[in-house]
């Protein structure tokens, strides 16, 4: 396995226990997928999880790659997570959960935040 991919895989695998002590107990890593890719973390309902670590960031490019990935799944919500450099894989807490804002404002709508869409 790559550099690059382990470190992927211990970023997604820390997610997981994260998410799994926090309350979706059934979350796991999803097993790579074809082009259509689904996201990186099962188990979560209507959540699509894209999980990166890497030294650079393309956060742009990131948050598209995951409303493709939220679209192929059927997901209500795509969440970006980064592992900051410099933080490790026992601070799960500390990452950075990335989300455009119309999302935000539809997750806070949906939560009871805020009056229903007018458009």
């Amino acid at each position: 396995m790559s550099r690059a991919k382990q470190k992927g895989t211990s970023a997604e695998t820390a997610l997981v226990r994260y998410l799994q002590n926090n309350g979706w107990p059934l979350a796991e890593r999803r097993a790579l997928a074809s082009a259509n890719d689904l996201g990186d973390v099962v188990g979560t309902i209507g959540l699509c999880w894209e999980v990166k670590n890497q030294r650079t960031y393309s956060i742009p490019a990131w948050l598209d790659e995951t409303k493709i990935e939220q679209k192929n799944s059927r997901s209500d919500y795509g969440i970006l997570i980064v592992k900051p450099n410099g933080v490790g894989l026992n601070s799960v807490d500390k990452w950075w959960a990335i989300m455009d804002v119309e999302s935000i404002a539809k997750l806070l709508r949906d939560a009871g935040y805020g009056s229903p869409n007018k458009s």
